[in-house]
């Protein structure tokens, strides 16, 4: 039995007992670093505590129950864990135990939460099903291609990897700059009131506003888009000012996604692993509307020589006013790096560079770690 008064060398067991998890992360960060220092060490734990994201730890939220009321539950615990400092969290996707289903994945109302909230996976630091036997989420649990499940996974699993050059890049920006991935939308609009009582939305990254459907059977969603920005709709390039809120239609493949204007947003190539492909050829999306900046990142994906300096940076910065993108010299090398590439770019409008559609028009600039810039 815990004695929660008895008491330790920094206070009674009650004050420090939350503690223990930063301590046993840091033993097996510590001893696996000294053993393996060739390989970044990755733990996955259900505890945490103030600090632990030093030990290379990234949270769960443990084996939760597969309901559309938890899963609302676990949209508002992300954020605000997420508030507490600690940037790497995930959640079970479509939950863990499925009873409310009778643990039977033909169950078609469980499709639907299934399918909501793995829509919502795509835009946590870590995409990760993980579901209690018998129930089986492998993508063909859910039909075959034509179905709507089978082919809403398919695709939102696809967006997971073609915004892999963004995704890994804000996580540099998370480690280097003290950032986090999940923003509230109170960090990045503080000055609007609105933002303090807005819990089921954020900002993946600083440029993609998330809104995940939440209840079953809806045809439509509120979405509140923050004033200081205008924001562009992900899936139709609809342009809209921010401080208002919408009634955004959401058949089942659609999950409310907005991106700030002035974001320059990189699109990798479709693979069916990280490293199936080089970023010799990336998309660039230009979303008008204001000035911006976006850092892509690259290293060598699997060892700690990026502490050393070896890896690279390539600042991009769009002028508004002046239509132009100016991409900066290359800071930074590493062993493999791409030396010379293409970039696609794309200045986003009504008919280009739409949702997860193949990129239509655009210039192609070749670039090899000088400055160039261009006009659109």
């Amino acid at each position: 039995r815990l004695d929660f008064n008895t008491q330790t060398y920094l206070g009674s067991f009650r004050r420090v007992h939350n503690a223990f998890p930063l301590m046993s992360n840091k033993g097996v960060y510590e001893h696996q670093r000294a053993t393996t220092s060739d390989k970044r060490v990755f733990l996955l734990t259900r505890s945490s505590f103030l600090g632990q994201q030093r030990y290379a730890s990234h949270s769960w939220s443990g084996d939760v129950v597969s309901t559309w009321d938890v899963m609302r539950k676990q949209l508002a615990a992300g954020l605000n864990y997420t508030l507490c400092g600690i940037p790497y969290w995930n959640t079970d996707l479509g939950g863990f135990f499925a009873w409310r289903y009778n643990n039977n994945v033909n169950n078609i109302a469980y499709h639907e939460l299934h399918v909501r909230w793995y829509q919502w996976g795509v835009f946590q630091p870590i995409m990760r099903s993980h579901n209690s036997s018998p129930v089986a989420v492998e993508i063909y649990q859910f039909g075959k291609k034509g179905d709507w499940s089978y082919d809403a996974l398919e695709k939102y699993t696809h967006l997971r990897y073609r915004l892999l050059p963004y995704i890994y890049s804000t996580s540099w920006d998370v480690s280097h700059n003290d950032g986090t991935f999940m923003r509230p939308l109170v960090m990045d609009f503080a000055a609007d009131s609105k933002t303090h009582e807005v819990g089921g939305e954020f900002l993946f990254g600083r440029s993609l506003l998330v809104a995940p459907v939440t209840r079953p059977e809806v045809t439509e969603w509120s979405v509140y888009l923050p004033q200081g920005a205008d924001w562009w709709d992900f899936w139709s390039n609809e342009k809209q000012q921010g401080g208002q809120t919408l009634n955004r239609c959401v058949s089942k493949e659609i999950l409310p996604v907005y991106v700030k204007a002035g974001s320059i947003l990189p699109f990798g190539p479709k693979v069916q692993y990280s490293a199936e492909k080089n970023w010799d050829n990336l998309e660039i999306r230009i979303y008008p509307g204001a000035d911006g900046t976006f850092t892509l990142y690259e290293d060598e994906n699997d060892n700690y020589n990026y502490e050393k300096g070896a890896y690279s940076t390539i600042r991009f910065h769009w002028d508004d006013k002046a239509r132009r993108l100016t991409i900066e010299e290359r800071e930074g090398s590493f062993p493999g790096m791409l030396k010379s590439r293409k970039f696609k770019v794309v200045l986003v409008g009504q008919n280009s560079g739409t949702g997860d559609r193949p990129m239509k028009g655009g210039k192609t600039i070749s670039y090899a770690g000088k400055k160039k810039s261009i006009k659109l």
